[in-house]
C-alpha cells in the first residue's frame, strides 16, 4: 500500500502524451478497419487499453492535485510536463471521439476536454510568465498545448458543433504558425540536447490534425495542402531517425506516439477522399510502424513509473 501510495503522489504529466497516442492508435485502427480488410477487433481493444490506461493516470493525477493543488504550478516548472497536462485535454477530447458510436455522454466529455485545453493553456501561459527570460524560449512541446485545440474537431463536427470546430481550428492554426516560425528560428541558431532531440518529431502530429480537421470541415484545398506538408514531414523524420534517437531511450520517446497514430488518420481520410494507391501504402505502412512503436513506448512508461523512475527522469512533482 505504501508503495502504491507514493506512486500516486509523484504521477508524472509526462504520461500523457502517451495515453494520446495509445487513444490515437485505436481510433486509426478502428478506422482503418472500414475502408481496409482489417480486423475491427483490433480497434476496439486498443482503444479498450487506451481508455483505462488514460482513466487511470488520470485518476492518480486529479488526486495528487487534491492532495495539494498548488503541485500543479511546481509540475509546470519544466517544457514537458507542461505538454502533459495539455495532452490530457487533447485525450478526453479524442475519448469522445472513441465513445462516439456508443453515445456514453459524448458532448460532455467533448465538452471537458475542451475547457481542459483551455485551463491547461492559462496554466501554462502563467508558467511562462513567471519564467526568466532566457528560459522563455520556443519548443516543440508548445503545440500541444497551443495547437491541440485542433483536435476537438475529431468529435465535435460529427457531434454538430461545427462552429465551435471552426473557432479551435484557427485558433489553433494562429498559434501554429507563432510557434513554427518561432522553433524555426531557434532551430537555425542552436540544437535541442540529445535528449530532447525527439521532441522535433511532434511537428508532425499539427499538421497531420490540420489535414484531418479541414478534411471534416470541408475544406478541400486546406486539407490537400496539409496532407502533403505531412508526407513531406513523415518522410524527413524517417530520415532524421538515426539523429533524433542518438541518445538512446529517454522519456522524449513520447513524442514519437501521438504524431505517428495521427499520420494513420490522415492516410486513411485520404483514402477516403479518392487519394489513391499512395494513401493506401500509408495507412499500411503508418500501421506497421506505429502500432509496435507506440506499444513499446507505452510498455517502457508503465514499466519506469512502477519503479518511480518515471517522476525522477520528467521531474515530476510530488505531494
Amino acid at each position: 500500500m505504501a508503495k502504491n501510495t507514493s506512486l500516486w503522489r509523484q504521477t508524472p504529466p509526462a504520461v500523457f502524451p502517451v495515453c494520446l497516442g495509445m487513444l490515437g492508435l485505436g481510433l486509426g485502427w478502428r478506422n482503418a478497419s472500414e475502408i481496409v480488410p482489417l480486423a475491427e477487433e483490433v480497434g476496439g481493444i486498443l482503444l479498450g487499453l487506451a481508455t483505462a490506461f488514460f482513466l487511470f493516470f488520470l485518476a492518480f493525477y486529479i488526486r495528487k492535485l487534491v492532495a495539494r493543488p498548488k503541485v500543479l504550478f511546481e509540475d509546470m516548472t519544466n517544457p514537458s510536463a507542461r505538454a502533459g497536462v495539455a495532452a490530457a485535454a487533447m485525450s478526453m477530447m479524442l475519448l469522445a471521439a472513441a465513445l462516439l458510436p456508443f453515445g456514453m455522454s459524448v458532448p460532455q466529455i467533448w465538452w471537458t476536454g475542451v475547457i481542459m485545453q483551455i485551463a491547461a493553456s492559462a496554466v501554462v501561459v502563467r508558467a511562462i510568465w513567471y519564467d526568466p527570460l532566457a528560459r522563455r524560449q520556443f519548443t516543440p512541446f508548445q503545440y500541444l498545448t497551443f495547437v491541440g485545440p485542433i483536435v476537438g474537431p475529431v468529435a465535435g463536427i460529427p457531434l454538430g458543433y461545427v462552429t465551435e470546430s471552426i473557432i479551435l481550428t484557427f485558433a489553433a492554426l494562429a498559434a501554429y504558425l507563432v510557434i513554427t516560425i518561432g522553433c524555426g528560428l531557434r532551430l537555425i541558431n542552436s540544437r535541442p540536447p540529445i535528449s530532447m532531440r525527439p521532441s522535433i518529431f511532434i511537428f508532425l502530429a499539427p499538421n497531420c490534425l490540420f489535414a484531418i480537421s479541414f478534411s471534416l470541415l470541408g475544406f478541400d484545398t486546406a486539407f490537400v495542402f496539409f496532407y502533403w506538408v505531412a508526407n513531406v514531414t513523415a518522410l524527413v523524420m524517417l530520415a532524421l531517425v538515426p539523429w533524433l534517437t542518438k541518445g538512446g531511450w529517454a522519456p522524449a520517446w513520447a513524442s514519437f506516439t501521438f504524431p505517428s497514430a495521427a499520420f494513420v488518420h490522415v492516410q486513411v481520410l485520404a483514402v477516403e477522399n479518392g487519394a489513391g494507391f499512395h494513401a493506401l501504402f500509408g495507412v499500411y505502412t503508418g500501421l506497421l510502424i506505429a502500432t509496435p512503436l507506440i506499444l513499446f513506448i507505452t510498455f517502457r512508461f508503465v514499466m519506469l513509473w512502477v519503479t518511480g523512475d518515471l517522476a525522477k527522469q520528467t521531474l515530476a512533482a510530488s505531494v
